[in-house]
Protein backbone atom coordinates (compact mmCIF):
# COMPACT_ATOMS: atom_id res chain seq x y z
CA UNK A 1 0.00 0.00 0.00
CA UNK A 2 1.39 3.26 -0.60
CA UNK A 3 2.76 5.46 2.23
CA UNK A 4 0.04 8.19 1.25
CA UNK A 5 -2.77 5.92 1.34
CA UNK A 6 -2.44 4.53 5.08
CA UNK A 7 -5.07 5.64 7.70
CA UNK A 8 -2.62 8.08 10.15
CA UNK A 9 -1.94 7.67 13.34
CA UNK A 10 -2.85 10.38 15.62
CA UNK A 11 -4.83 10.85 18.70
CA UNK A 12 -8.39 12.13 18.39
CA UNK A 13 -8.42 15.83 18.68
CA UNK A 14 -9.25 17.05 22.05
CA UNK A 15 -11.76 20.07 21.31
CA UNK A 16 -14.49 21.88 22.99
CA UNK A 17 -17.92 21.49 22.36
CA UNK A 18 -21.39 19.39 23.04
CA UNK A 19 -20.65 15.59 23.49
CA UNK A 20 -22.75 13.24 21.60
CA UNK A 21 -22.00 9.61 23.04
CA UNK A 22 -23.99 5.65 22.10
CA UNK A 23 -22.94 2.50 22.20
CA UNK A 24 -23.69 0.18 19.48
CA UNK A 25 -24.21 -3.37 20.56
CA UNK A 26 -24.89 -4.70 16.61
CA UNK A 27 -25.21 -3.48 13.49
CA UNK A 28 -28.92 -2.92 13.61
CA UNK A 29 -28.13 -0.38 16.26
CA UNK A 30 -26.12 1.77 13.53
CA UNK A 31 -29.29 2.61 11.76
CA UNK A 32 -30.96 3.80 15.28
CA UNK A 33 -28.00 5.91 16.07
CA UNK A 34 -27.95 7.19 12.47
CA UNK A 35 -31.56 8.30 12.85
CA UNK A 36 -31.05 9.90 16.51
CA UNK A 37 -28.01 11.78 15.14
CA UNK A 38 -29.90 12.88 11.80
CA UNK A 39 -32.64 14.47 14.00
CA UNK A 40 -29.89 16.14 16.11
CA UNK A 41 -28.70 17.64 13.01
CA UNK A 42 -32.30 19.02 12.50
CA UNK A 43 -32.21 21.61 15.33
CA UNK A 44 -32.84 24.61 14.24
CA UNK A 45 -29.46 25.42 16.05
CA UNK A 46 -27.67 23.15 13.46
CA UNK A 47 -29.51 24.06 10.51
CA UNK A 48 -28.48 27.56 11.01
CA UNK A 49 -24.91 26.89 11.53
CA UNK A 50 -23.94 24.56 8.83
CA UNK A 51 -24.68 23.64 5.48
CA UNK A 52 -27.09 20.77 4.21
CA UNK A 53 -24.40 19.19 2.39
CA UNK A 54 -21.97 19.21 5.33
CA UNK A 55 -24.69 17.38 8.01
CA UNK A 56 -24.98 15.13 5.09
CA UNK A 57 -21.51 14.17 5.18
CA UNK A 58 -20.97 13.69 8.66
CA UNK A 59 -24.05 11.36 8.24
CA UNK A 60 -22.03 9.32 5.74
CA UNK A 61 -18.91 9.45 7.45
CA UNK A 62 -20.85 8.27 10.60
CA UNK A 63 -22.21 5.66 8.50
CA UNK A 64 -19.01 4.30 6.98
CA UNK A 65 -17.09 4.40 10.63
CA UNK A 66 -19.58 2.53 12.38
CA UNK A 67 -19.69 0.06 9.81
CA UNK A 68 -16.38 -0.66 9.94
CA UNK A 69 -16.16 -0.68 13.24
CA UNK A 70 -18.82 -3.03 13.71
CA UNK A 71 -17.39 -5.10 10.75
CA UNK A 72 -13.82 -5.42 11.21
CA UNK A 73 -13.70 -4.12 14.86
CA UNK A 74 -13.74 -6.16 18.12
CA UNK A 75 -15.77 -6.00 21.18
CA UNK A 76 -17.78 -2.78 22.35
CA UNK A 77 -18.63 -0.25 19.46
CA UNK A 78 -18.98 3.22 20.97
CA UNK A 79 -19.27 6.79 18.60
CA UNK A 80 -19.15 9.84 20.02
CA UNK A 81 -19.73 13.25 18.54
CA UNK A 82 -18.00 16.43 19.32
CA UNK A 83 -20.25 19.20 17.95
CA UNK A 84 -18.00 22.69 17.60
CA UNK A 85 -18.44 25.94 16.47
CA UNK A 86 -17.35 25.34 13.18
CA UNK A 87 -18.23 21.75 12.63
CA UNK A 88 -17.69 17.83 14.09
CA UNK A 89 -15.20 15.44 15.38
CA UNK A 90 -16.74 11.93 14.99
CA UNK A 91 -14.94 9.47 16.38
CA UNK A 92 -15.45 5.86 16.21
CA UNK A 93 -14.06 3.58 18.83
CA UNK A 94 -13.72 -0.69 19.28
CA UNK A 95 -11.68 -3.06 21.25
CA UNK A 96 -9.72 -4.41 18.30
CA UNK A 97 -6.53 -2.23 19.20
CA UNK A 98 -4.00 -4.54 17.10
CA UNK A 99 -6.24 -3.59 13.77
CA UNK A 100 -5.75 -0.06 12.72
CA UNK A 101 -8.30 0.69 9.51
CA UNK A 102 -6.81 -0.33 6.09
CA UNK A 103 -8.18 1.91 3.32
CA UNK A 104 -8.92 -0.25 0.05
CA UNK A 105 -6.15 0.63 -2.74
CA UNK A 106 -6.50 -0.19 -6.35
CA UNK A 107 -9.73 -2.44 -5.12
CA UNK A 108 -12.83 -2.29 -8.12
CA UNK A 109 -15.42 -0.45 -6.53
CA UNK A 110 -17.99 -3.22 -7.07
CA UNK A 111 -15.69 -4.83 -4.00
CA UNK A 112 -16.79 -2.59 -1.54
CA UNK A 113 -13.99 -0.91 0.87
CA UNK A 114 -14.23 2.71 0.11
CA UNK A 115 -15.39 4.05 3.10
CA UNK A 116 -11.91 5.09 4.46
CA UNK A 117 -11.08 6.91 1.16
CA UNK A 118 -14.82 8.58 0.84
CA UNK A 119 -14.44 9.35 4.57
CA UNK A 120 -10.70 10.93 3.89
CA UNK A 121 -11.91 12.84 1.63
CA UNK A 122 -15.07 14.30 3.38
CA UNK A 123 -12.97 15.00 6.24
CA UNK A 124 -10.48 18.22 7.13
CA UNK A 125 -8.50 15.62 8.97
CA UNK A 126 -8.57 11.92 9.79
CA UNK A 127 -6.71 9.24 11.69
CA UNK A 128 -6.57 7.12 13.96
CA UNK A 129 -5.29 5.94 17.99
CA UNK A 130 -5.28 3.35 20.11
CA UNK A 131 -5.25 3.92 24.18
CA UNK A 132 -6.74 2.44 27.64
CA UNK A 133 -7.50 -1.25 25.16
CA UNK A 134 -9.60 0.96 22.42
CA UNK A 135 -8.85 1.40 18.75
CA UNK A 136 -10.39 5.30 18.35
CA UNK A 137 -10.76 6.00 14.26
CA UNK A 138 -11.51 9.37 13.67
CA UNK A 139 -12.24 12.56 11.11
CA UNK A 140 -13.08 16.25 11.45
CA UNK A 141 -15.69 17.66 9.54
CA UNK A 142 -16.84 21.51 9.13
CA UNK A 143 -20.00 22.39 9.52
CA UNK A 144 -19.93 24.14 5.35
CA UNK A 145 -20.16 27.48 7.19
CA UNK A 146 -17.52 30.20 7.65
CA UNK A 147 -17.45 30.89 11.57
CA UNK A 148 -16.21 34.25 11.95
CA UNK A 149 -12.95 34.97 13.60
CA UNK A 150 -11.76 30.89 13.10
CA UNK A 151 -9.04 30.14 10.64
CA UNK A 152 -9.13 26.47 9.14
CA UNK A 153 -6.68 24.47 11.00
CA UNK A 154 -4.52 22.95 8.55
CA UNK A 155 -4.11 19.25 7.97
CA UNK A 156 -2.42 17.81 11.25
CA UNK A 157 -2.91 21.03 13.63
CA UNK A 158 -6.33 21.13 15.43
CA UNK A 159 -5.26 22.92 17.91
Amino acid sequence: MPADAAWPSSPVPDVPGDVWRWQLPSVHDASRVRMDLRARLAHPSLTSSSTEDAREGLLLAFEELASNALRHGGGAVEAVIVATADGWVLSLSDEAVDRPPVPAVDRDPALGGMGLPMVAQLSVDHGWSADGGRKHVWARLTSGVAVPGATPSPRGSLA
